[in-house]
């Protein structure tokens, strides 16, 4: 007989909860029942799931009983409050924000990467960053064959990136600059920042707040995020990683620039890295200069793999090599991630926690 699971999606009106719930609905998971969980703005909604109509409840730790997998995506200061509740009642939470992602009891974890990390969970497993998902699923590959010294990235992240409201916020500037407006800006490039800039027909090269280094969070999550989900280290020295994080007047979908250095170079070549990328697991090869065929964001939006291509070496340092990675920022950065691990977890069948009192004293004092 099938296990059916009770699970609840938090966060469930959102951008990125929205696509949970789609994805859920195309997954392989035994769903037997539902909860849509969110603010109490949104408790009242109602979304619809394999044809049945839900209604949106608030957000509780009550919410929680009976449910046997969480996946999560409604801000840090949610995740903190609420998860460590869901895991007290017995649940097994995917969290899609960055708030448990360094904790060392916290499997951050790529499927096409890592699944094995997710074998000794504590109830609560990160997400990583969208734009560190597309970069290390691009990576795997040439990781296992050649071996990685050295990934340097420079990102081209979209609106979406930044919420929904940061994705309105963009059309609304463009639409403003048309018709000869001046635009107005309120988010970006942060929220919380005393200044705020367009981002219509320009380029912001702020992704959340600066650090003391003048690095930006986001850069710093990729560089530490990265090291961990290789290395289970995010502080590894043997894997050197850094990044410029840029965001870009595209909706939907994150491009990158990889510059990478392996350690085996004299088995690598730019035919054998392809080669590699073609049989990667998620990952679509799309590199053909002569024919002018490269990934764009506009034709990765709505699908759940990673597409990489302008493969080519560096002439002037054997054994470094450039590379051009897409991916739909909402999906494969979140959503669809999210999903692809609670599938892992129902495969491995580890939706569930070994000591849920336990479980909840070390994440609620996190």
């Amino acid at each position: 007989m099938v296990k059916e699971f009770n699970v609840a999606v938090l966060g469930a009106t959102g951008a990125v909860g929205t696509r949970m719930r789609e994805q859920l609905e195309q997954s392989t998971i035994p769903v037997k029942s539902l909860k849509l969980l969110a603010s109490s703005r949104s408790a009242g909604q109602t979304r619809i799931f394999k044809g049945k109509e839900y209604t949106v409840e608030e957000a509780r730790p009550e919410s929680f009983d009976g449910v046997d997998l969480v996946l999560s995506s409604a801000g840090g200061s949610v995740s903190k409050r609420l998860l460590p509740e869901a895991v007290k009642r017995g649940a097994v939470a995917v969290d899609n924000t960055s708030y448990f992602r360094m904790d060392k009891h916290v499997p951050l974890v790529v499927p096409e990467v890592n699944p094995e990390a997710l074998q000794n969970h504590q109830g609560i497993i990160s997400n990583p960053n969208c734009s560190t998902i597309q970069m290390v699923v691009a990576l795997k590959p040439i990781f296992d064959l050649f071996g990685l010294k050295q990934a340097i990235v420079s990102t081209y992240q979209a609106a979406s990136g930044a919420g929904q409201s940061a994705w309105n916020e963009l059309d609304s500037e463009a639409a403003q600059h048309v018709n000869g407006q001046e635009m107005t800006a309120k988010i970006l490039p942060v929220k919380a920042a005393a200044k705020h800039y367009p981002l219509a027909f320009n380029l912001l090269p702020q992704i959340d707040v600066f650090e003391d280094d003048a690095y930006t969070h986001e850069e710093w999550k990729m560089i530490h995020e990265t090291k961990k989900i290789f290395l289970n280290d995010m502080n590894a020295s043997q894997l050197k990683v850094t990044a410029t994080t840029v965001r870009v007047p595209v909706p939907v979908g994150h491009g990158e620039t990889v510059y990478f250095q392996v350690d085996q170079a004299d088995k690598a070549s730019a035919k054998a890295i392809q080669t590699a990328i073609a049989a990667g697991d998620g990952l679509v090869l799309q590199d053909d200069p002569a024919q002018q065929i490269y990934p764009q964001p506009i034709n990765a939006v709505g699908k759940r793999e990673t597409f990489v291509g302008r493969i080519r070496p560096d002439a002037e340092n054997k054994g470094s090599y450039w590379m051009w990675v897409v991916s739909d920022n909402l999906l494969k950065g979140a959503a669809w991630n999210a999903v692809q691990i609670a599938e892992e977890l129902v495969k491995r069948d580890l939706v569930h926690v070994a000591d849920p009192e336990k479980s909840y004293e070390l994440f609620k004092e996190n």
